[in-house]
């Protein structure tokens, strides 16, 4: 799914073995989850912890979240994000991260819809994400 994800959006990917490799290594430690939701599994979401000097429990990136187009409209984006806070407040979490794409509107839409901001409180600038590849 992951692969489709990338597919769909017009992202590379490293390939469908690449990334069945890497999650395998992932997934055998305790740092990375991986939910699926559906019968065969119609989506995902792939959650990462970390520890963080502001937060006395770890910190989680919600890396990816994805559903089939064809399973879409039927709350499964839901319930994958309410398993991943379940999940995050199960291990003591105290912040849950997500980065969106900003001309992602409907994923924007979607996560400020369940309570989810891109300031921080008392702010009115939105708070931006920058990265570097190594």
């Amino acid at each position: 799914m992951l692969h489709d994800f990338n597919t769909e959006f017009g992202t590379p990917s490293p390939g469908i073995d690449e990334l069945e490799s890497r999650l395998s290594r992932l997934l055998g430690g305790e740092d990375v989850v991986v939910l699926l939701v559906g019968e065969p599994p119609s989506g995902l979401a792939v959650v990462s912890f970390r520890l963080n000097v502001w937060y006395p429990g770890p910190v989680a990136i919600l890396d990816e979240l994805y559903v089939r187009p064809g399973r879409r409209g039927r709350r499964l984006g839901s319930a994958l994000l309410a398993a991943s806070c379940e999940l995050i407040r199960g291990r003591g979490g105290g912040l849950l991260e997500i980065n969106v794409d900003g001309e992602d509107t409907d994923a924007r839409r979607f996560y400020e819809a369940r309570g989810f901001t891109n300031t921080e409180p008392n702010g009115t600038e939105p708070m931006l994400y920058y990265y570097r590849e190594f």
